[in-house]
């Protein structure tokens, strides 16, 4: 057996299969930027003022819809007080979503924000670390005759944090000041063709509750979902992409299982890259059209989460098993330090993730943010994640040049060689080095959007308005580069069924011997074929991975 496709797949074919994997990277990204459309979309809502001067809390306040059903409103607080109806009988009701729309289940997730419009008065400033306290409810219903039904009810607090660029005096009364975003709730699925969202602000001055948040006018929602276009776009590609690699693997494990040895470290994690790859392919959201799964979205982040870490490690081992540098390899537990620091942040992850959507799965008005304390170590864990997915990029870098280096010196005793062998040994060479620059390449792409998308989907939440968007092309792309990434890796490491030759030998084992003169001096190592008189284990190996010192001997 003369070792992988890579090193046996002539050039032209090669070039051909580069060439097709190129062009899918591009579809990739045209399918995201001229087919796919943004990813989610922010919906503004104005919560209704709906009159409730007998504190029904079991009622549903509906702010629009058949007469019968609408709740009595009024337009503003000062008709409120003319009315004499205080703000303890006043529910902001919001209808998702707007009037002659429905909600649809390819919109996968609801996220909403809540904005408050507090004008300010001399009398009635808003603290410096101000709580606002309401009782939150939230019900759906799939017909507009239908009863609503109750998701969650909850009291929850939220710090009111506003800023007024103006100065405090009565001549600028009733300015309005500039707050941040609150976070309201999140659900993980949009099963329902309609929500109702129900808030009361209670004043309760023996408690101390809402008596310093200044004079709220408004309440204002930003509903945020995942497009319906963008989610057939993206699930379509998954559905494609799913048997595809299915079928490579499958193919891969067959021709590693003919071999007359055991599987080596690296083709044990290659297949276990391949296993992640379709496990995280798999379009389970589909499941969501036709049931009520409100833990998909929880279940998308873990398998996230298992892509990341088989993903990090693999680069570790597939670095690690071309270095030669002594230590015995092809042992996981030569890695225990890289891949178990690898494991124990994605276990992070996990946990960070459990403690805000797993706890969603019950409460979906439970937010980690709302604490300062809570959002200062959701802050500071998006921030060492970054900083650590950096770090673990220059680490990388290093052990490919490290890598590159003992190549490089290899390389020295390829003159002495007669031309075919010496050719040879360069065109494997300058493959394994472009298959290198291949995998930082995505390694870096992979960091940087890990980086994006924890700030991306964490400004809602501590109230950032500026933050830098990932759209549809960007999604796209990387997700296809990851699948042609693991394509390639899976297809070129395979077992070669080519039975090639060097100089009428039917396999060789690289050997690094160092040649000593009579009076002891050492002279230029050679690099040369010996002939295995058996098709064992050094015989079947890549010639690339014995170059790089794992079969070598000096």
């Amino acid at each position: 057996m003369a070792g992988t496709v890579l090193e046996n797949l002539s050039s032209r074919k090669l070039f051909a299969l580069g060439g097709v994997l190129l062009v899918v990277q591009i579809v990739f990204f045209m399918i995201g930027g001229l087919i796919a459309p943004s990813p989610t979309s922010p919906i503004r809502y104005i919560a209704s003022k709906c009159v409730d001067k007998g504190h029904h809390k079991s009622k549903w306040f509906v702010p629009w819809g058949p007469k019968d059903q609408v709740c009595e409103k009024v337009q503003d607080f000062d008709e409120a007080t003319a009315k004499h109806i205080s703000a303890n009988d006043i529910v902001f009701a919001a209808h998702i979503p707007l009037p002659n729309r429905e909600m649809v289940r390819w919109f996968q997730f609801l996220l909403m924000i809540m904005e408050l419009d507090v004008a300010f008065k001399v009398h009635n400033p808003v603290a410096e670390n101000a709580v606002v306290t309401m009782e939150a409810g939230l019900a759906y219903r799939d017909d507009k005759s239908a009863e609503w039904t109750p998701v969650a009810r909850s009291t929850e607090e939220r710090k009111l944090v506003c800023n007024f660029s103006h100065a405090k005096t009565i001549d600028n009364e009733g300015r309005y000041y500039d707050c941040d975003m609150i976070p309201l709730f999140e659900l993980g699925s949009c099963y329902h063709k309609y929500y109702l969202i129900n808030i009361r602000l209670p004043v309760r001055e023996k408690q101390n509750i809402n008596l310093n948040i200044g004079d709220i006018k408004d309440v204002n929602l930003i509903g945020i979902h995942q497009n319906g276009g963008f989610t057939k776009v993206w699930l379509s590609v998954k559905t494609t992409l799913t048997p595809t690699i299915i079928i490579i693997l499958v193919w891969y494990w067959r021709r590693v299982t003919q071999l007359s040895r055991k599987p080596v470290l690296l083709e044990k994690t290659i297949f276990a890259l391949g296993l992640s790859m379709a496990f995280i392919n798999l379009p389970l959201e589909l499941i969501t059209i036709a049931v009520d799964v409100p833990w998909m979205l929880l279940l998308s982040d873990i398998r996230q989460g298992i892509f990341y870490c088989m993903l990090l490690s693999f680069w570790i081992i597939f670095t690690g098993e071309h270095l030669m540098d002594q230590s015995e390899r092809n042992r996981l537990s030569v890695y225990w330090r890289q891949v178990g620091a690898i494991t124990f942040g994605c276990l992070c992850m996990f946990i960070f993730d459990m403690c805000e959507r797993g706890v969603q799965l019950t409460n979906p008005f439970y937010s980690i943010w709302v604490t300062e304390t809570g959002k200062n170590l959701a802050l500071a864990f998006i921030i060492l994640a970054g900083v650590c997915a950096s770090i673990y990029f220059f680490f990388l870098c290093f052990m490919v040049f490290k890598v590159f280096r003992n190549i490089s010196g290899k390389r020295a005793s390829l003159p002495t060689m007669s031309d075919a062998r010496r050719l040879h040994y360069e065109g494997l060479i300058y493959r394994f080095k472009f298959l290198m620059l291949f995998t930082l390449l995505c390694a870096a792409t992979t960091v940087i959007f890990f980086i994006i998308s924890q700030v991306n989907e964490g400004h809602w939440k501590w109230g950032e308005e500026h933050t830098v968007e990932i759209n549809s092309a960007f999604l796209t792309g990387v997700y296809g580069m990851w699948n042609v990434y693991v394509f390639s890796v899976i297809c070129l490491y395979a077992p070669s069924h080519k039975r090639k030759g060097l100089e009428g030998q039917q396999s060789s084992n690289i050997q690094l011997e160092r040649e000593t003169s009579e009076d002891g001096s050492n002279e230029e190592i050679e690099l040369r074929l010996t002939n295995s008189q058996a098709s064992g284990d050094a015989g079947e190996l890549s010639v690339i991975y014995k170059i790089a010192g794992k079969e070598a001997q000096e």
